[in-house]
This record gives C-alpha cells, sequence and structure tokens, in this order.
C-alpha cells in the first residue's frame, strides 16, 4: 500500500486528489496540510466527504508530510512549492508537484514567464507528468511536473501532427475554452458568479502562462522550437476544456495518414480515446474523469486540419493526471483508482 500526503489539500485540486485516493485500490492517504484550514477537520470544510476522509489539517511542514508517506503531492501556489519541494525529495519521498515550478527544462524560460526560480538544478533532474509522451521517464523520476491543464489538451491534440511531421509548426492555432474552477477557490471578481454566467470571453491574448509550457512540449515533439497562438476562453460552467487546434497540412499530408498517426500514437494510451467518424467529443462526456477524447478533420479547401480535444481540467487537467503519474512512479498500473466512468450530466 503507497502512502500519500498532500500539501495544500483545501484548494480544488487537493479535493479532487481526495476524491480519487478514496477509491485508490493500493493508496492510502495519511497526510493532508493547509495553513488557513490548521486543525479542522477535512469532512467539515469539505462536507461533501463526510464519511469517506475525516483527516485534519495540519502544517505543511516536511518532516510532517514525509513522517508518513512514500509520496507527497504539492498542491501548492507557484514558487510555494519549490520552497517546499526540496526538503521532500531530501527525506526520501517522491513528489508530483501541481504547480508550473518544475514542468519547464530552462529555469530562464520560468523565470520569464513567473519570477525568479530557487532550486534551477531540480528542473534539469524533474520529468514532464505527461504519461502519453513520458511514461518510461516518469516511471524511474524522483520528481515529476503535473502538466497544466490548458496545455495538456493542446499537447494531445497535436502530438502524432508533430511526431509524424504531418503539420507545419509555424501554423499552429490553438483555442481553448475552461470552466471556471480552472481560476481555483479563491473568491476574486473575475470568477464572481455574476461577472461569469450568461457570458463568454477571451483572457491573457497572447500573455497567458501556459503559453511557454506548451511551446516548449510541442517542440521536443517537433524537433524544433515552435511558437504558439494560444487564447484562453472562460465560459460559464464549473469544469472542462475543450481545445481546438489548427494547422496546415505539411505536402504529401493526406487524411489517410492523419488517421494512421492519432491511431498508432494512442494505441496503447487507457486514457485517450478517439472519437468514432463523424463524433464531436464534449466536455460532459469526461467530467470526473482522466480521459481525454479527440477527434480531427482534414478540410481539403483551407488544407488545414483541425483537431478537437476535451478533459476535466481537475481531473485530467491536474489531479487525476498526478495520481497517474503517482501510479507510475510507485510501479503501480498506469490505471490503478482511475477507472471510474465519467459523470453524465
Amino acid at each position: 500500500m503507497i502512502r500519500v500526503a498532500i500539501a495544500g489539500a483545501s484548494g480544488y485540486t487537493g479535493f479532487e486528489l481526495i476524491r480519487i485516493l478514496m477509491q485508490h485500490p493500493e493508496a492510502r492517504l495519511t497526510t493532508i496540510t493547509s495553513r488557513a484550514q490548521l486543525g479542522q477537520r477535512l469532512d467539515s470544510f469539505y462536507p461533501a466527504l463526510k464519511g469517506h476522509c475525516g483527516l485534519v489539517f495540519q502544517e505543511p511542514d516536511p518532516a510532517i508530510l514525509t513522517r508518513d508517506a512514500d509520496v507527497v503531492f504539492t498542491a501548492l501556489p507557484h514558487q510555494a512549492a519549490m520552497d517546499t519541494v526540496p526538503a521532500l525529495l531530501d527525506r526520501g519521498v517522491k513528489v508530483v508537484d501541481l504547480s508550473a515550478d518544475y514542468r519547464f527544462r530552462d529555469p530562464a524560460v520560468y523565470e520569464a514567464w513567473y519570477q525568479p526560480h530557487k532550486t534551477p538544478e531540480l528542473s534539469a533532474r524533474a520529468v514532464y507528468g505527461l504519461p502519453e509522451a513520458y511514461r518510461d521517464e516518469i516511471r524511474r523520476a524522483p520528481l515529476v511536473g503535473n502538466p497544466g491543464c490548458y496545455p495538456t489538451s493542446i499537447i494531445l491534440g497535436a502530438a502524432p501532427l508533430l511526431r509524424n511531421a504531418l503539420i507545419r509548426p509555424e501554423t499552429l492555432i490553438a483555442d481553448s475554452k475552461s470552466g471556471v474552477s480552472g481560476a481555483g477557490r479563491g473568491a476574486t471578481l473575475a470568477v464572481h458568479f455574476c461577472e461569469v454566467n450568461e457570458g463568454f470571453k477571451a483572457y491573457k491574448v497572447g500573455d497567458h502562462r501556459h503559453t511557454p509550457e506548451i511551446e516548449q512540449e510541442l517542440g521536443r515533439l517537433a524537433g524544433k522550437p515552435v511558437t504558439i497562438n494560444f487564447t484562453p476562453h472562460l465560459v460559464p460552467m464549473s469544469r472542462g476544456i475543450l481545445s481546438t487546434v489548427y494547422a496546415t497540412l505539411e505536402d504529401g499530408a493526406t487524411p489517410e495518414r492523419v488517421d494512421e498517426a492519432f491511431e498508432s500514437f494512442y494505441g496503447d494510451a487507457p486514457f485517450v480515446r478517439l472519437c468514432e467518424k463523424g463524433a464531436m467529443p464534449s466536455t460532459l462526456q469526461v467530467r470526473g474523469s482522466n480521459y481525454c477524447d479527440i477527434c480531427w478533420r482534414v478540410d481539403p479547401r483551407t488544407g488545414r486540419v483541425i483537431v478537437v480535444s476535451v478533459i476535466d481540467n481537475l481531473t485530467r487537467g491536474a489531479s487525476g493526471q498526478a495520481v497517474c503519474n503517482m501510479n507510475l512512479m510507485c510501479g503501480l498500473a498506469e490505471t490503478a483508482g482511475l477507472l471510474a466512468p465519467p459523470w453524465q450530466p
């Protein structure tokens, strides 16, 4: 049985981690921490978990987190994670970090979009936690940087095309829509009900922090630097992301070759479901699950391919993917604790 602790368990990703771990056949949650909720019972703070978990929030101290744990999830804000992760690793536990602090191979890129990095040497050791691309590396990793939600949906949509050199990378455009829970549990005017309900808006156009993360991974798949136009939107639903990825096909890239690329790339991927011909994915069909549903169309009129991918931002875009990474790191089945069907409606 894998013993698990969560640093920063009071947010939406913390709740989602707990919800998944309560059903995990080979993991046991032992410790949860939160400075803001210190001393409070989890099932009092989150009544939905009454009867499932009565742990008490403790101080997020590395000694407490590692006292009874083999794996620690750090569901902390950016920069707060890098203050905690080194001490956790020094104490011999494996770490899955859900912040952006260990997603970047080049600390200079992180610093350009976030803040100074205190432990750049660990960035070189961390593995980017996208199982479909780095499954073997994740199995050997002591530290995994869990991908962001938007990057997960976009990278999974574009990966087969770039890996097989079927598109011109300089033509990539990603248009994404997210539910409000992607903004976190903190109360701000931007996610107030009256500001979101019955509305639909773009935000952080041209300067969203997930852009360099997307470009980093698309560049690795393409074997050369990639620059992408990425525009996120906020839609009035609680959870889910739908990303539409556009790109111009290379000469000779036929619809049959595109089909073959997706089917081959995801042939052994348990959490990517390719839609049947003529079907379109919906965020409703992946809610609460670790699945990414993908469809694609080749437009012969424009010579472009359009890919639509959907995920649940809290599960596949955060906590479900984090548990999948834990499974790989600990030698468990990749799907352990993650095969419950999606919620609909």
